[in-house]
């Protein structure tokens, strides 16, 4: 990063009257801000969601938001981002209320300036309820900018500063709500493609259906603990068989040990994932810039996204991709997937700060 000492407290948001640089990431499961604090970085991490209910002695309307709003209101949570954009001006104020809370619980400081990493999707609607979201929020008083997710995402993938920014690659986001591809060209997104078909969330209902068949139908999951089945046990290197328990109705209770349903879905979802990367992103992306494609497969696929945290993950990837290209393809991952793109985001508030750009 920029060694000028005239910008070291913007650097290490310090004190005086530099802003803050922050990051933010406002995903359809989980929201990230990335402060720096001290010598190093505070992460805020908190699902996307909110409940509301009325205080019984005030009767005012209270809110609670991320794990404590989807363990204590299952039956009336809201996830306010579940198609990665608020799609109407209700869904917007929603996600406003919800971003709120949170800034307002974590101290994030008004005096700021916010990198958002905001996600490809051709929905102008969306886009716009979302700017609303952003530019109405208490923070990013003195700046407030937007990259894409992909390419935030990347970043602390390629190095400790801003690499990716300079570099030629392409990156995959593993989304929970869409399957996203780029080429970059020192920061130019070139072919950018989304799909919906080859999702997390897909995923999620996967496992579902998969618990109910393993199970001979004895047990049926909603979605949210299929998302927690994954994340806890989803792992291509050393998955392990374990065993939940539900209540039956009308009384006691039954243990059930899962053996295939998280793997089954997880392995299908690479497949997939490797078949439209091969057959619909990278086809488009040497038809319409060869010579970037070429230099792009010669360096490391960067992967990122919720999906991305699954162990041995980047290697079945890289494998299989290499499989059906018939071509060696290295891919990698930042070491926390789920939160790159809020950290990516900071370091490029911090370069921005640096550079007087607000």
């Amino acid at each position: 990063m920029d060694d000028d000492p005239e910008h070291e407290e913007a650097d290490t948001g310090g004190g005086g009257d530099d802003p803050i640089p922050i990051g933010v990431k406002l995903g359809s499961t989980r929201t990230v801000i990335t402060v720096p604090e001290d010598d190093g970085f505070r992460t805020v991490k908190t699902l996307t969601c909110l409940a509301t209910y009325e205080d019984v002695i005030t009767g005012e309307e209270k809110v609670l938001y991320g794990e404590e709003a989807a363990t204590e209101y299952p039956d009336r949570v809201q996830y306010t981002l579940r198609s990665g954009l608020p799609e109407d001006e209700s869904r917007a104020e929603l996600t406003s209320t919800f971003f709120e809370e949170v800034i307002d619980a974590n101290d994030v400081p008004e005096n700021s300036a916010v990198v958002y990493a905001i996600p490809t999707i051709d929905n102008e609607r969306g886009l716009a309820n979302l700017e609303s979201v952003i530019e109405g929020s208490s923070i990013g008083e003195a700046l407030i900018r937007s990259y894409p997710e992909s390419l935030c995402g990347s970043v602390p993938a390629m190095g400790d500063g801003l690499e990716a920014v300079d570099d030629i690659f392409v990156t995959v986001n593993l989304g929970s709500t869409n399957l996203e591809a780029s080429a970059y060209r020192r920061g130019e997104q070139l072919i950018p493609f989304t799909t919906g078909a080859v999702t997390g969330n897909e995923v999620d209902r996967m496992i579902a259906n998969y618990v109910e068949e393993e199970t001979q139908g004895r047990v049926n999951i909603d979605t949210t603990t299929a998302r927690e089945y994954k994340e806890a046990h989803a792992d291509f290197v050393d998955f392990e068989p374990f065993t939940d328990v539900i209540q039956q109705p009308g009384g006691g209770s039954h243990e059930f040990t899962i053996e295939r349903s998280v793997m089954d879905a997880v392995d299908e979802y690479v497949d997939d994932a490797v078949e439209e990367i091969a057959n619909a992103f990278l086809p488009e992306l040497a038809n319409d810039y060869i010579k970037v494609y070429q230099l792009a497969l010669d360096r490391p696929i960067v992967l990122t996204g919720g999906m991305a945290c699954i162990p041995g993950i980047v290697e079945e990837f890289e494998e299989r991709l290499s499989e059906e290209l018939q071509r060696d393809v290295e891919a990698v991952a930042p070491d926390e997937p789920a939160e790159s793109a809020a950290v990516g985001a900071q370091r490029i508030a911090e370069r921005l700060v640096a550079a007087d750009a607000y």
